[in-house]
């Protein structure tokens, strides 16, 4: 390892930090720049994946030509092959014109794929052909292109799982895995995360005008190496912009003020409680109100089925020109469905709207008949199968025929 390159790399992209991860994985970027080889970097999300590339292009045979940086992740499913393949007019719908991608517009320059561990599985599968062959298909066209890439990827996806998980091609891992480079985590970088506050604090200090950075105290420095940081040096840099900015007074950092901004938990990604005395999320609580809720439903739901119980047999109870019912019928008439409903808002308002109620009972008979009727031609008089339909007795349909002087038709 050239440690004095190292250094001189450092200054020129303004990377900071001394650790031997950090110093390897710049070595390896450097050494494989002058190919082009596949080269994968891996790290956690927020670890600064995204310099290594940059650092590999600019020191490379092809830094005259393009760099392209695509997000994997942030192009949707339905358009990603169009973004990095290209498409022809009329290819789909929208494509109103031809489109290059990024595969073409990139010819003999490099192309970054972060988030590669996102691409859908029949992206891939155009992904390696380009990797094996330098060939491609735009959407929409049968016509073969040729082009000359330099690809360089980046994920933080476990890898290993994606592919028995099946989400990921194995055989395009190891086309892409040619040269891996792993950037360490921000809490395997030892006194880099001192190094990298104070840098972030002079930034913040200089862009806002500040009158002077804010500072760690020499115990507020251990607890920011002791700290897991699950979001790396994406969440330092925001922790130390938001001290720099509400400190206004007192400029000294010390454990008890930084312990207002670093959440307790590494899991949690939540940088300062809205109110800590409040009560804890509990997924306990959610359930019981749910519990809740179905209990309810189910009470208003037998409510219901009361209500409409009771109000056929007031309809029965009502009705002056009907013999009884069988209380296997299954049909109800609709206008006990609107004398229902009412009583859904009021339960009373049969009671108040006596004259209306026997008025819409009445056609209950001949509604019935009807259906008997109906009933009667589909089954060409069959009283078996009549009283099947009607879901009745044979003696209570024949009690019916009588009843409504239907058996000099059907009898």
């Amino acid at each position: 390892m050239n440690t004095s390159e190292i250094q001189m790399l450092k200054k020129r992209y303004g990377i900071v930090g001394n650790s031997e991860g950090l110093n390897h994985a710049l070595d390896v970027a450097l050494q494989v720049a002058k190919t082009d080889l596949s080269v994968l970097i891996m790290g956690e999300s927020g670890v600064g994946k995204e310099i290594i590339p940059r650092v590999i292009h600019d020191n490379s045979l092809r830094k005259g030509k393009k760099y392209f940086a695509v997000n994997c992740g942030s192009i949707p499913e339905g358009t990603i092959d169009s973004e990095l393949f290209g498409h022809e007019k009329g290819a789909f719908t929208g494509a109103v014109g031809e489109r290059e991608g990024y595969f073409g517009a990139s010819n003999g320059g490099t192309l970054f794929l972060d988030e590669v561990g996102e691409l859908p599985l029949s992206t891939q599968a155009r992904l390696l052909r380009v990797l094996e062959t330098g060939e491609y298909i735009r959407v929409g066209s049968s016509e073969v292109r040729k082009t000359d890439v330099r690809i360089v990827a980046a994920t933080n996806v476990n890898m290993s799982a994606a592919i028995r998980d099946g989400r990921f091609r194995e055989d395009l891992f190891y086309r892409l895995n040619t040269i891996p480079i792993k950037m360490p985590a921000l809490r395997e970088r030892g006194d880099d995360v001192v190094l990298l506050f104070k840098k972030f604090a002079l930034e913040t200090a200089e862009k806002y005008n500040m009158p002077e950075p804010v500072e760690l105290t020499e115990t507020a420095k251990q607890k920011l190496k002791s700290y897991p940081w699950p979001g790396n040096v994406r969440q330092l840099k925001n922790i130390t912009e938001q001290l720099s900015v509400l400190l206004r007074e007192e400029r000294i950092v010390t454990p008890e003020v930084l312990q207002q901004y670093v959440p307790d938990s590494p899991q949690s990604y939540e940088l300062m409680p809205l109110n800590p005395k409040s009560e804890s999320h509990s997924f306990e609580n959610e359930r019981e109100i749910l519990y809740k809720i179905l209990f309810d439903l189910r009470n208003d739901v037998t409510e219901l089925k009361k209500l409409v119980h009771s109000q056929q047999e007031r309809t029965t109870s009502t009705s002056v020109a009907m013999a009884p019912v069988d209380s296997t019928y299954p049909y109800i008439h609709p206008s006990v469905n609107m004398q229902i409903s009412r009583d859904v808002k009021a339960e009373d308002d049969f009671i108040q709207m006596p004259e209306e109620y026997v008025e819409e009972s009445l056609s209950l008979v001949d509604w019935e008949k009807q259906m008997i009727i109906k009933a009667l031609e589909k089954n060409r008089g069959k009283r078996k199968g009549t009283a099947k339909d009607l879901n009745i007795s044979e003696r209570t349909l024949y009690r019916k025929i009588k009843e409504y002087g239907l058996d000099k038709d059907f009898i």
